[in-house]
């Protein structure tokens, strides 16, 4: 590829490109899950595309990830951050990438990618596929983007939103770039982060991306996933009880640091009735990650009246699908009510002019052999191998809507 081309010649260059969740649930899995060995990931294409043709390109990518490991000057940062334990940084220091782990094949018409092996070894998958198989496809889809189709629609959206700035104050508002799963291109992200640094420095916190964090020494932002929540459904925990089980996993691992709890693996209702005094005042707010945002938003904050909490003292992170009017829309409407974040992905990362962003992600799917599954609160996310598990989940959490 060229010097001023959107795509990189070598597109998995770092094992810290990776998002920062990643690593906060890889501690987490090595000291509270230390006996999960054998889990399965796969690959889910949203959109109405077949990937098939490019197969044999997404497969070459992804095998050069075989043996990339953490450089000294990586292990280094990672070492500033201080939740970190000194046998998670020796873990991290041998640990590498093995590609033998991932497999390959079509399934239902459609490209099938599923990563199946030891949890230590195989969660890390999931954002270098995601990231690459959406790379491969717009290399070869809109060869011919510029720098100018990803800085022209940022450019507008900055303008805007430096007019809403003199209009209503936004003074507090938090943005953290969460767009390495579907970004158009590492280049792409990486050019969104450094036009945001420079013309919005007040609004823009950090990025989930660790690679682009430490590149443009800004603060590394993000908790918890699903995955979590989907793991503790198939270890031993009776399952009522494992929502509270990663709870409980994740006080006990991080004690108040990473404060905010996802709360969207079998829906808001379940996780209020899970998420009591001892929870809210231990965590310090919640994610909205699918669902009306608005809705969840009113819930969160008579969930913590219920509570006889403050939820001024509260805080919530929303990041499911946001522009940047939704954006504003939900400071406004919750400012002096419960504090607010925002993580915005696609619209960031993927907003190429011309450009139709691939919906994919890869979810945890199986768990010691048995299958786990995510009810959330948009039917359209939902997902599980095993129709008589969902049923028999939403059963146990009284789920009658999805």
């Amino acid at each position: 590829m060229s010097r001023n081309s959107l795509f990189k010649e070598h597109l998995n260059f770092s094992a810290l490109d990776n998002d920062f969740y990643k690593m906060n649930m890889w501690q987490c899995f090595m000291h509270q899950f230390p006996y999960v060995e054998d889990v399965e990931y796969r690959f889910v294409v949203r959109s109405d595309v077949d990937l098939r043709p490019y197969r044999a390109e997404i497969q070459q990518e992804l095998e050069k990830l075989d043996g990339l490991r953490f450089t000294p000057d990586q292990i280094s940062w990672l070492e500033s951050i201080p939740w970190y334990t000194k046998d998670f940084i020796e873990w991290l220091r041998m640990w590498s990438y093995q590609t033998r782990f991932l497999h390959f094949s079509e399934e239902d018409g459609q490209l099938s990618i599923r990563a199946k092996g030891p949890l230590m070894h195989v969660h890390n998958f999931e954002m270098p596929v995601l990231s690459t198989v959406a790379e491969v496809y717009n290399r070869r889809n809109y060869p011919n983007k510029t720098y100018e189709d990803v800085r022209q629609p940022l450019f507008e959206k900055v303008k805007w939103l430096k007019e809403q700035h003199e209009k209503h104050d936004l003074t507090g508002l938090s943005i953290a770039e969460f767009g390495t799963r579907r970004r158009f291109s590492y280049e792409a992200q990486l050019t969104v982060i450094d036009m945001l640094k420079s013309m919005v420095p007040q609004f823009l916190t950090g990025t989930s991306n660790m690679h682009l964090a430490k590149e443009f020494d800004i603060l590394p932002i993000g908790t918890m996933a699903h995955e979590i929540f989907m793991l503790s459904q198939q270890v031993g925990v009776q399952l009522v009880n494992s929502q509270k089980h990663t709870l409980e996993a994740w006080v006990k691992e991080f004690r108040g640091q990473l404060g905010y709890a996802l709360t969207d693996t079998i829906g808001m209702d379940a996780f209020v009735r899970d998420f009591d005094l001892y929870f809210a005042k231990l965590f310090d707010g919640l994610r909205h990650d699918s669902g009306d945002p608005i809705e969840f938003g009113e819930k969160a904050i008579r969930m913590y009246e219920n509570l006889h909490i403050d939820p001024r003292t509260k805080t919530i992170i929303f990041s499911d699908g946001l522009d940047f009017k939704t954006m504003v829309t939900l400071f406004l409407r919750f400012r002096g009510r419960i504090k607010t974040s925002f993580g915005i992905g696609t619209f960031l990362s993927n907003d190429v002019r011309g450009v139709t962003p691939l919906n994919i992600v890869m979810k945890l799917v199986r768990v010691n052999g048995k299958p786990v599954a995510k009810i959330s609160d948009a039917p359209g996310k939902n997902l599980c191998e095993d129709p008589e598990f969902v049923s028999y989940l939403k059963k146990v959490f009284e789920v009658d809507w999805a």
